[in-house]
């Protein structure tokens, strides 16, 4: 069968947006009004921004996807992550390669505006692993009885507070005192992000990230979500699929235990009428360790992929462990982005990295520097904690020794969670 003739470019303002909605309609299913409203701001604000994409086949709309400007952590440091989603496919179009299309275009423009990192939840794996992405971590969700909530085990009475900025000081028996929180709205969308931030960076998280400010103040416009704002911490939270028996926590961050309790004990407000909460969170969330009775269910809601764009400003962008020394030779293939391939020399020291072509002096003189070996879904996996015996039996990695392995393991090592899903 011959190859569809496609034009495949930038969404324009004055392109159909009702064309791209009836797409998500057949793809993913019905709407209401207030979903609708919602994702036509979301493709304009795309449009906008110049990162909504469209296929068309003979003037028809076959596709279209689009990506987020973010900032995606790693060791508590932000990376430029591009936040692929909305990727989708007209049913009388599927099976054509109209979709590996689209994503190479994506890809490439991804690339051209100079994002180190890609991330994306898959609805299949294939097309976007046969393009580099590779598994990297987890979506989580809690299932949290609302009596639980009511009464969060108080600190430890032996444990002074640390003096830490928006802390009680040091020796406040119990955390200190309540924090100021405030409920916030589209106006405080950059504060939202900077709370965020010192919250990520504080915590050495890997995986979560951070949206632009005018996706912020979309989602903070939505009608459906109720936000409080601390000034070390963030809730967003709304009623669960339109029950008023549950609650759906859409993100909870907190930088001290009186602002975790603080937050956490709005949404507890809610027991008397809440059966559950439902809540997004990290696996290693403190709420496992704050409630009295081991009442918190995590399970694994949705796994996403990572790619890596550019090799060299990935490594030089994210935080590593400050006790990690390793210096490694890769050696890495990407036919799709090859600017990013061949020869390099990993260094990691003092919570820093680097990714330079070819092989340093003490690289060279190294014992066992046989190169490893990795293509772009193993050196995803890798970046974002995959142990390398895990890539060496997928099939992802070769050559090295077990030095090596032992070394890029100390190196990389976490458990990335997202908390946003897009």
């Amino acid at each position: 069968m011959s190859q569809p003739e496609l034009t495949i470019r930038l969404m324009r303002a004055d392109d159909d947006v009702d064309a791209e909605l009836d797409l998500r309609h057949r793809s993913f299913g019905p709407m209401d009004e207030a979903d609708r409203e919602f994702w036509s701001a979301e493709v304009r604000g795309c449009i906008e921004g110049g990162r909504q994409f469209g296929v068309w086949d003979d003037g028809r709309l076959v596709g279209a996807a689009r990506y987020y400007d973010m900032r995606q952590f790693w060791h508590g440091r932000a990376v430029p992550m591009a936040g692929v989603g909305g990727v989708k496919v007209a049913p009388e179009a599927r099976g054509r390669g109209v979709g590996r299309a689209l994503m190479i275009a994506l890809l490439d423009a991804m690339a051209e505006r100079g994002y180190p990192l890609s991330a994306l939840y898959p609805a299949t794996a294939h097309l976007y692993r046969s393009l580099g992405w590779e598994m990297a971590g987890g979506h989580y969700r809690a299932e949290i009885p609302g009596r639980s909530l009511g009464s969060l085990l108080p600190p430890d009475p032996r444990i002074p507070a640390a003096a830490e900025p928006g802390q009680a000081p040091a020796g406040t028996p119990g955390g200190g005192p309540p924090p100021a929180v405030r409920r916030a709205g589209p106006q405080d969308a950059d504060d939202v992000i900077a709370v965020l931030t010192a919250v990520h960076a504080g915590a050495r998280d890997c995986g979560p990230a951070t949206l632009d400010p005018d996706s912020v103040r979309r989602w903070l416009a939505g009608p459906h979500l109720f936000s409080y704002l601390a000034p070390d911490g963030f809730l967003g939270y709304g009623w669960h699929g339109g029950s008023d028996h549950e609650i759906m926590v859409h993100v909870l961050a907190a930088g001290s235990a009186p602002t975790a309790r603080a937050l956490w004990g709005i949404v507890a407000s809610h027991a008397s009428v809440t059966h559950t909460v439902h809540a997004v969170v990290g696996p290693d969330d403190p709420i496992g360790w704050l409630t009295r009775e081991p009442d918190v269910r995590l399970r694994l809601h949705k796994r996403w992929m990572l790619r890596v764009l550019d090799p060299a400003a990935a490594i030089s962008g994210r935080g590593f462990p400050a006790a990690a020394d390793a210096r490694v030779v890769l050696r890495l293939a990407d036919d799709q982005l090859p600017a990013g391939a061949g020869l390099h020399t990993l260094t990691v020291r003092d919570g820093e990295g680097s990714l330079l072509p070819g092989i340093t002096e003490r690289s060279a003189a190294s014992p066992g520097q046989e190169p490893v070996m990795l293509g772009p879904r193993g050196f995803a996996a890798l970046y974002a904690g995959v142990p390398m015996a895990t890539l060496r039996v997928a099939g992802l990695a070769a050559g090295g020794n077990r030095a090596t392995d032992e070394a890029l393991d100390a190196v990389f090592l976490s458990h990335p969670h997202l908390i946003d899903y897009f």
